[in-house]
């Protein structure tokens, strides 16, 4: 599988969760622009058949290398970035795991019920990253004592493994350069972005600036029969600066990025 053809496998499967996507994309284009994909992002359990461990190699079939890793202590999760090794306009990857032992007893029960469902070879293509959920659909009582301690595991627990979202590279924008321009042109379309820190995680000093839509969202029926609109997936926006060397900053920040995982937050 080349890297064209998985991330338009990618898109198409994100686009029909992610409705805004595709329209956000249009919005884009109906402004004469070309929208480039700066980088997608997953999530997934660590101590699985689909840990971070288990999936990096079917990322590195199709070209990409570790360049970075991250811890986020108040999410009890820790993450790793990829890049394409030799072409550079390939999206970045960053793909994240949850430390389920962190978490209470009751939310690694659940958790454990899930992962005990999971094949063991589950990871035999790239194919995995939008296979969605690997186990039988939880109760309500289920995702929402996961929500308690983490909002990751609730919408890990009804989402599965699948792209979390895709980001604009605004680099590549024309008439909307700057991540205000971006963020006045969506909302005054009418999405709503995250606030979570502010309408911009980061800033050019940091060399890098991000903002997203918060998820959009689906009727989700849980095992027990309840029913409730829950989140789904998002899309980011990212303006990267030039460091002082001259080159252009490629890498996460993790002040950033624990912001920007708030825009799956149901309150």
């Amino acid at each position: 599988m080349t890297p064209n053809d998985f991330f338009a496998s990618l898109w198409d499967h994100y686009t029909d969760i992610t409705p805004q996507a595709q329209r956000i994309q249009e919005l884009f284009k109906s402004h004469g622009e070309n929208v480039l994909n700066d980088h997608v992002a997953f999530r997934t359990f660590n101590n699985s058949p689909i840990s971070l461990e288990k999936l990096e190699p079917q990322l590195e079939a199709i070209g990409y290398k570790a360049y970075g890793a991250f811890r986020f202590e108040s999410k009890h999760l820790k993450a790793r970035c990829y890049k394409h090794q030799t072409d550079a306009d390939s999206p970045k990857v960053f793909l994240s795991e949850l430390i389920v032992e962190e978490l209470p007893a009751n939310c690694q029960d659940i958790i454990g019920k899930f992962i005990a469902q999971i094949p063991a070879d589950a990871v035999q293509t790239p194919a995995i990253f939008w296979a969605g959920r690997l186990w039988e659909t939880p109760t309500e009582v289920e995702y929402l004592a996961l929500a308690v301690h983490s909002e990751y595991a609730a919408w890990l627990s009804t989402m599965g493994l699948q792209a979390n979202h895709f980001t604009v590279s605004i680099n590549h924008l024309k008439k909307f350069p700057t991540i205000e321009k971006v963020n006045e042109l969506l909302q005054k379309e009418g999405y709503a972005l995250n606030q979570v820190g502010g309408l911009v995680k980061g800033s050019p000093e940091s060399f890098l600036e991000q903002s997203s839509t918060m998820a959009d969202k689906v009727d989700y029926s849980f095992a027990d029969g309840k029913q409730k609109t829950i989140p789904s997936c998002f899309y980011e926006f990212a303006r990267r600066h030039t460091m002082p060397d001259g080159v252009l900053f490629d890498s996460f920040i993790e002040g950033n990025a624990d912001k920007i995982f708030d825009s799956t937050s149901a309150k």
